[in-house]
């Protein structure tokens, strides 16, 4: 699709902790009309003594630096920068005592605005939506004790937010041992008007679904429609606030 844009916004906030342990960003070729490969990339760390900081930004920088050196846009893509920031967290977890313990939620985001193609891969309890006229279309699921319960059905889907294992992951970066991140096998197919929202966990156990679509509608960018969201979570806050953050994109 010449001529084909993106428009993309995010915020990160501290929210009530002492600092903010989430990280995100993104890095794209061309310009407005002559657009070119583009990687958006959302990491929440964990782990004592500063880890959880470094984690996530640690990251998000092996991704956006390893997209940048070759751009491209397919399911391999992006396992393979899955793969390179889990390594770039191992690494770093080696070189102190104070982030042996440092862990980390991904998600990876990639899109061809040109050939009108995006893909993604997650681990951990961030997530990415999709939005089809305004609606749900899609969302990834979580790698989490809670998330595991409800397949199993043992837990309501319904308590998702306010179950006590929704914190306990069962997967991120950070391992040793081999690990499956959810890759869908192939490209997705992007229509216009398409709208992407990847996301910490103290970001959308704060807000629903059915809030995400109205505030869509409302929104005349991404930007007013994260911080359109946000409101809600300012509305809600609560001692110790976790951190939360937001990575918007369009396709225009």
């Amino acid at each position: 699709m010449p001529g084909a844009d993106l428009l993309i916004a995010m915020l990160s906030r501290r929210g009530g902790r002492e600092r903010n342990e989430d990280a995100c960003g993104h890095w794209g070729w061309g310009k407005p009309g002559e657009p070119g490969p583009v990687c958006c990339v959302l990491a929440d760390g964990a782990g004592g003594h500063g880890g959880g900081d470094v984690a996530s930004q640690t990251a998000a920088a092996a991704v956006l630096e390893a997209f940048a050196a070759r751009p491209a846009c397919d399911p391999a893509r992006v396992r393979e920068l899955i793969e390179l920031a889990n390594r770039a967290v191992v690494a770093g977890q080696l070189s102190s005592d104070a982030t042996r313990d440092m862990r980390s939620t991904l998600v990876v985001w990639l899109c061809d605005p040109v050939r009108a193609t995006a893909a993604w891969g997650h681990t951990g309890d961030s997530r990415l939506y999709c939005f089809r006229e305004g609606r749900l279309l899609l969302r990834t699921r979580d790698h989490s004790l809670a998330q595991s319960m409800i397949d199993a059905g043992m837990a309501d889907p319904e308590t998702l937010r306010g179950n006590p294992r929704r914190n306990v992951l069962i997967a991120s970066l950070g391992s040793l041992e081999p690990f499956d991140a959810d890759v869908p096998d192939d490209n997705f197919p992007l229509r216009c008007g398409d709208a992407f929202l990847a996301c910490s966990d103290g970001f959308w156990e704060r807000v629903e679904e059915k809030e995400m679509e109205a505030a869509l509608e409302r929104a005349a960018n991404p930007q007013a429609w994260i911080e359109d969201l946000e409101q809600s979570i300012a509305r809600q806050a609560v001692t110790g606030q976790d951190n939360y953050s937001a990575l918007a994109v369009w396709y225009r």
